[in-house]
């Protein structure tokens, strides 16, 4: 089963100490890149993020957004003892050289710069929260790509089956075209009336059946096309190599229209072509 590169997931979860949001979204590129953005607190978790990205995603342009709010410690003040013994010590001497001196008062020690400064909530418990809220937006995308990559798989099958029916037609038009030009080159030589030579007739007809011939190319596009059926079922990446069948399918179809001896024969190449550009367009987003 196939995987489409385009998908959205979005999962939150609150504790008591922190919010958090996880917003993943993915379309389709040649490799898998990963764009962040984290708030500062969790850049940390990069490296983690890449790997746990590349351990389940194969290709696609994935950008991660994180929104972190922390509740436990917000707004929270703490004491700088080393800075307030300091202060302290300080304003004690100066009051032993000027006696007169008002002495110094908690307030004041407390507006002194650095003093009153932010708890420093531990981020641990909270990066953990993180990396396991991430493996459930990683759950929810791949989910997401799956449910999407088996409808491009439906229409991609369903392409194929009408690319068959066209090989078909092109394999059953082929002798009727041969007949058609035998009878053309008789009623030309009894117009210009020549005298009508049996064998120089069939060789020419050879010559001719030679040069029109699609048989290895029909083929080819069913082997293709068995190619594809198959590879629709592998549990694995297979955007690349649906891709590069996309273009073996093309390569047959324009040497069947070369080839063609009537309009016939050059409307399925046509169709075959517009067939396999509709695929090709649903190939580029597989994973």
């Amino acid at each position: 089963m196939i995987r489409s590169m385009t998908a959205f997931s979005r999962v939150a979860a609150t504790d008591e100490q922190s919010e958090l949001v996880w917003e993943l979204r993915s379309v389709n590129h040649r490799y898998l890149e990963a764009h962040f953005r984290l708030p500062e607190e969790m850049r940390v978790l990069e490296p983690q993020i890449r790997e746990r990205l590349a351990r389940r995603l194969g290709r696609g342009k994935i950008d991660c957004a994180l929104r972190y709010k922390s509740k436990g410690t917000a707004g929270r003040l703490q004491i700088n003892q080393v800075l307030a013994d300091q202060v302290l010590l300080a304003a004690a001497k100066l009051h032993q050289d000027m006696p007169g001196a008002e002495p110094a008062r908690v307030m004041d020690v407390l507006n002194w710069p650095g003093i009153l400064e932010p708890v420093k909530p531990d981020l641990g418990p909270a990066q953990q929260a993180a990396v396991e809220l991430l493996e459930q937006a990683i759950d929810e995308l791949v989910q997401t790509r799956e449910r999407e990559g088996g409808r491009l798989q439906e229409l991609i099958s369903a392409r194929c089956q009408s690319m068959r029916e066209q090989v078909e037609r092109a394999r059953i038009r082929v002798p009727q075209v041969l007949e058609q030009l035998r009878e053309r080159l008789r009623n030309r030589l009894a117009e210009l009336a020549a005298e009508l030579d049996p064998d120089r007739l069939e060789q020419e007809m050879v010559m001719l059946a030679q040069r029109l011939d699609v048989d290895e190319e029909l083929d080819r596009l069913n082997t293709h096309l068995d190619e594809i059926d198959s590879v629709l079922q592998r549990q694995e990446p297979v955007g690349r190599r649906l891709d590069f069948l996309m273009q073996e399918l093309n390569r047959e179809a324009n040497t069947l229209g070369s080839k063609s001896a009537d309009s016939e024969t050059t409307a399925i190449s046509v169709e075959m072509k517009v067939l396999i550009e509709q695929m090709r367009e649903q190939v580029q987003n597989c994973e």
